[in-house]
This record gives C-alpha cells, structure tokens and sequence, in this order.
C-alpha cells in the first residue's frame, strides 16, 4: 500500500518532548562504537531514546549490516541491496558487551531476506561469541520473521538465546499498510513455535507501536493472540514519524492511557509489561531479569 507523503509533522506533545543528556558516558558509548565500527539500532532507526540509553551505557547492537531488504512504513532502516556479511563482526559485538561490561545485551538485525537463511546463522554466531567473552551475560535477540522457516529459527534457538523477542508491531488490520512482506499471522506463527519448542528455557517477547489509528478492540484483541502464541513480556510505545516520507501520526497516546493498557496487558498474564509513549523494543530491557 503506497504511503502519502506528508508536508508537516504534528507539533509533539509535552510528555513527548525530552532533554538530551550530556554526560561522559554518553560520548564513551559513541566512541567505542565507532572504534569498534557497529551499528546500533539506536541510530540507524532515529530512535528518540539513543542519548539516555547510551549515557546508561547501554546500546541495541544491530548485526548483518544496515541495509534492509524491506521497506516499512514506520522504519527508518535504510533499504537497499544489503553488503556481505562481515565474518569478524561477532568477535566486535562480544569485545563491545565485554568492554561495556553489559549485564543484558540486545542484539537485533534488518532483514535480510537475500540470504538463504535470512541472517540466522549470523545471529547464532554472535550470541556463541558475546557468551564466550561475558558467560553471566543475558542475551535477548530482537529478530525478524525469517519468512517463518523452521530451519533459521531453530539456528537461532540452538545458541539459547535467554529472551526470543519479535514484533508484532501493529494490529491485524493496519499490517499491511505498516509492515512490508510482514504479515500479522507469520508473526504469530514464529512466537508460537519458539514458546513450543522452548517453553522451559527462554522468554518470548513481542511489542507494538501504538498511534498509527488503531482502535482499542483491535488492541485487545493483538494482546490476546500474542498471550494464545505463549508471549511473556510485552512492550507498548508511541509511534513517532522519523522522516515525511514515513506514516503519519493518526494519534498521540497520553501517558494515563499507557497506563491503562499496562494493567489490562498484566491482567492478561504478561509476565512484565513495559507501556509508555517512550518504550520501544529494547527500551531498559535490562530491567526485566529471569
């Protein structure tokens, strides 16, 4: 579905206007990253929370390149023919946890749907490698569908991941104009099988972004299929326009409203639920321990 290219972006809210940090950390982050030549989800999607994250030291490590074989309409990702993988790129992410000392790392990755196996060897090859060097590590992958093939799911699992996150992102209705090649059901399908196979020995985690003009009923209706796929911990954040070119805004979500949503998501057996117009995928992740 084509996207209508909007002249103006809506005037943000209070509770969605932040003051930048500036501390020491923050620069220390952004350096070792550069040394060490990562991409992070934090820049490459704009995500608004990248000073504070980075002033706690921590960052989304996104692998397998920033070039994304798909085009969302809510994603910032550049699209575009992906480079080759880097085979040294697991050794850099493990020496950037070590040396940030992270207790909880995220690793997340574009698309790649011009690989065989959509990424999912490369992704097993990080978790083995970031363990390796920090073994009390928690490590939570943010993945994409992998066309829902058993095989790269299974590739991904077989290095035990301790949290198995992917996105639903919106309700059935709007995930065709939302997701590009996504579809609400392969979603489900994924969550479903690794909850399946893994019931005992990892958490799965989904999250939505809220304000594309979804309704209430369609919500609780998402929620409830993410609890039916065996979905423990949940995320609920605002979507924010990155460029013109992306979706607009249908909806800005007052904060008492996420807090309304927390409850019901609680009261329907999520395990943790993080809910708030801020929240995004990875957003204080290390405040969900096992």
């Amino acid at each position: 579905m084509a996207i209508a290219e909007t002249t103006t972006r809506p005037r943000l809210p209070e509770w969605l206007r932040i003051r930048l940090p500036a501390s020491d950390t923050f620069f220390e982050t952004r350096n070792l990253l550069a040394d060490l030549k990562l991409h992070t989800v934090c820049e490459s999607a704009k995500c608004p929370n990248h000073w504070e994250c980075w002033s706690r030291g921590t960052a989304t490590f996104m692998i397998a390149g920033d070039r994304c074989t798909r085009a969302c309409g809510f994603c910032a990702v550049t699209t575009a023919k992906p480079f080759p993988l880097e085979a040294d790129e697991p050794a850099r992410v493990a020496e950037a946890a070590h040396r940030m000392r992270l207790k909880h790392v995220v690793l997340t990755a574009v698309a790649r749907d011009d690989l065989p196996d959509g990424g999912a060897e490369h992704f097993c090859r990080t978790i083995e490698t970031v363990r390796a060097a920090s073994p009390d590590i928690i490590i939570e992958v943010l993945v994409p569908d992998f066309l829902d093939c058993d095989r790269s799911i299974e590739t991904v699992l077989a290095a035990h991941p301790d949290i198995f996150n992917h996105n639903l992102e919106t309700v059935r209705r709007l995930t065709p104009m939302v997701r590009f090649r996504a579809t609400y059901d392969r979603s489900l399908s994924v969550l479903r099988k690794v909850k399946a196979w893994r019931r005992d020995t990892i958490h799965t985690k989904s999250g939505l972004m809220l304000g594309l003009g979804e309704t209430e009923e369609e919500l609780i209706a998402a929620l409830g299929d993410l609890r039916g796929a065996g979905c423990d911990l949940l995320t609920l954040g605002q979507y924010l326009q990155p460029t013109l070119r992306h979706l607009p805004v249908v909806e800005f979500i007052p904060p008492s409203r996420f807090d309304e949503y927390r409850r019901m998501a609680e009261g329907m057996g999520f395990a943790h639920v993080a809910s708030g117009p801020m929240v995004r995928s990875s957003y204080h992740a290390d405040e969900f321990s096992r």
